[in-house]
């Protein structure tokens, strides 16, 4: 059984209403704290005040000389404590002896404080307990003319009075912080509503399970697969796509234009329909397919699935060689059994002097000079040639070994691979009785040189960069098929990736001379080659 987890959108709910709550009660903490301040020094200010008044008022000091100050100071006290809001005014002589208080009785008693600093010239603001219950109170001294402290002026107003204006104020604070209280809660559910609208409703361990299934089927389908979003940069990449594209592990993120290589970079981009498109990346033939990702009506990305197809175009290279070769041969059978018909009836004349001499015209050589064929040691590449040269030999072209040509053993695929291609480009451009002449050769550093001349119509001279790209073929349209226009490009970026160059230039034949400097072979490469 498993276990029930609260719902995602109820822990958003809770977790964001308790911030709320809890942000608004430090608050409300934080501005009670700050009111009953304000309301404090206010009082503060103006029990301070109204005592310094007092205490300058020149009415005040000439009773102070009068016989009985009481009877002045009394009625102008309870005038100012009335006019000002206090809770009381008290007048003092120098021992502290009360002239005025709101209770009469009092008049002519002690005060209930101490009132040595004031009368010592101190000025007093604080809370004391006295005879009318707890207050804050300003004391200030009162002096003469000349500056001498003859008494002292005492001003309050009780902190139960303080505590009710507070109360009174309270209400409009809590108004505020509840209705900020309900403002958050109400944002806070839409909130929740916006995320879980995002995630269309989904728990998180349902999104989990989601992003497990959509990496195991991502990770696990044979087809290469590259998502780049709108602003350009890698959001997917699955291990098939890694392997055909050479791509590391670190490409999710990054830029399209730095990890894609360059003839894959206009499919991923742009309006054009991207179908069944053949393209080369580094040395392999892909079909590349693009798809739009859209998301709520908005496209968000775009997909594009690579096929490898290096072994299909091959096969189907050879195919077409094979289905010339069978038209050959089949033209051929029926020359060859009018040629029996000859020799037949010339032995059946008695005439056999004549038939060994028809055999000797009809027959022919050797495909290949078989000590020029020595001098290529690498069995691949030889085995290759041969091949290549019974087709010639049985579509009419006449394949030789140039002069000086030799290759040592173990030069490697590379080399089978330029040679196989240029070899089917020269014989498919010169066609039937044309010629073909093949050069191998070593340099001194390692490197190895392939040359191919043909007496086809050649390359125009406009052309002979273009040919290396990816698509461009000087085949017509007819024999332009399964994959034409890759040869070439895949030829350029194996000398490229050795080190080496491949140009096209016109053969003293007087058709076309492709030839390719491969760079010495890295000890990897040449621990691959090695039987």
């Amino acid at each position: 059984m498993r276990r029930r987890t609260m719902p995602l959108g109820l822990q958003l709910l809770l977790l964001q209403v308790g911030i709320v709550l809890a942000t608004v009660l430090l608050a409300g903490a934080v501005a009670v704290q700050h009111q009953q301040e304000q309301i404090r020094d206010a009082y503060r200010q103006q029990v301070l005040t109204v005592a310094k008044s007092t205490a300058r008022l020149p009415s005040v000091i000439d009773a102070y000389g009068s016989p009985d100050p009481s009877a002045t100071l009394q009625p102008l006290a309870e005038l100012l404590r009335e006019a000002s809001g206090v809770t009381f005014v008290v007048l003092t002589d120098a021992d502290g002896i009360r002239y005025s208080h709101p209770d009469p009785d009092r008049i002519g008693e002690p005060v209930s404080t101490d009132p040595s600093p004031t009368l010592a010239g101190e000025v007093f603001v604080g809370t004391e307990q006295g005879t009318l219950g707890e207050s804050l109170r300003a004391k200030v001294p009162v002096r003469d003319g000349s500056g001498q402290v003859i008494g002292a002026a005492s001003v309050g107003i009780l902190e139960a009075q303080l505590a009710a204006e507070f109360r009174q104020e309270a209400p409009v604070l809590v108004a505020w912080l509840g209705g900020a209280a309900l403002l958050g809660s109400l944002a806070s559910w839409f909130v929740v509503r916006l995320v879980r609208r995002r995630i269309f409703g989904l728990e998180p361990e349902e999104i989990a399970r989601l992003l497990e299934t959509r990496e195991a089927m991502v990770h696990g389908i044979r087809e290469g697969l590259v998502a780049v979003d709108d602003r350009g940069r890698v959001v997917l990449v699955n291990d098939a796509a890694s392997r055909l594209l050479g791509l590391g592990d670190d490409v999710v993120g990054r830029p399209a234009a730095e990890v894609l290589d360059a003839a894959m970079l206009p499919l991923v981009g742009g309006e054009r329909a991207v179908t069944d498109e053949l393209v080369l990346a580094g040395e392999r033939l892909l079909v590349a397919n693009r798809t739009p990702a859209v998301v709520g009506g908005r496209r968000v990305a775009e997909v594009l699935t690579l096929r490898d197809r290096t072994e299909l175009s091959s096969a189907l290279r050879e195919l077409d060689g094979q289905r010339n070769l069978t038209n050959t041969l089949r033209a051929q059978a029926h020359e060859f059994s009018n040629k029996l018909h000859v020799i037949q009836g010339l032995i059946e004349l008695g005439r056999e002097s004549d038939a060994v001499a028809f055999i000797d015209r009809a027959g022919g050589g050797q495909l290949l000079d078989g000590r020029s064929l020595a001098a290529v040691a690498d069995p691949a590449v030889t085995a290759l040639v041969l091949a290549k040269a019974a087709v010639a030999h049985e579509r009419g072209i006449a394949l030789t070994l140039a002069p000086g040509s030799s290759l040592a053993a173990g030069s490697g695929d590379d080399v089978v691979t330029v040679l196989g291609n240029l070899l089917d480009n020269a014989m498919d451009a010169t066609g039937n009785g044309g010629t073909v002449m093949v050069f191998l050769g070593s340099q001194p550093d390692g490197g190895l040189v392939v040359r191919v001349d043909d007496d086809g119509p050649g390359v125009a001279e406009a052309d002979r960069t273009r040919v290396f790209d990816v698509g461009v073929t000087t085949k017509r349209p007819a024999d332009a098929d399964h994959g034409r226009g890759i040869g070439l490009a895949l030829v350029a970026r194996i000398a490229a990736r050795r080190g080496g160059s491949a140009t096209v230039t016109a053969a003293p034949l007087g058709g076309a001379r492709v030839e390719v400097h491969l760079g010495a072979a890295s000890p990897a490469m040449a621990e691959a080659a090695a039987p």
